[in-house]
C-alpha cells in the first residue's frame, strides 16, 4: 500500500478543533507530513511553518544522544524555544485570522 495514500486516509482528527472549534498548535502537521512525503515543501511549511525546525531539533537530538555533544543540551534548548515560539506564533495567527 502506498504510504502517502495511507497516511492520508488514517489521519488523526483534533479533538480541540471539534471541540472549541478552532485548531490547536499542532493542527496541520500531519498534513505538513503527508506534502514532504509528496516533496511539497513549499506547501508543508505553509501549513505547519515549524515542520522544519522540528526535523533539525528531532534530527540533532538523535546524532547527540549517540555522540554526546559537548553542547548539545545548550543547542536543544535553543532549538525547544525556537519551536515554541515558532509554533506559538503560528498558533496566534491562526486564531486571531
Amino acid at each position: 500500500m502506498d504510504i502517502i495514500k495511507f497516511l492520508e486516509e488514517n489521519m488523526l482528527s483534533c479533538s480541540w478543533k471539534q471541540g472549541l472549534g478552532v485548531e490547536c498548535m499542532g493542527c496541520g502537521m500531519q498534513r505538513s507530513i503527508i506534502h514532504l512525503f509528496k516533496g511539497e515543501f513549499t506547501e508543508a511549511f505553509q501549513i505547519y511553518p515549524a515542520i522544519y525546525t522540528l526535523i533539525i531539533m528531532f534530527v540533532f537530538l538523535g546524532f547527540h544522544l549517540k555522540f554526546d555533544f559537548k553542547k548539545g543540551g545548550r543547542i536543544l534548548i535553543y532549538l525547544f524555544i525556537t519551536n515554541t515560539i515558532i509554533i506559538l506564533t503560528n498558533f496566534i495567527l491562526k486564531i486571531t485570522h
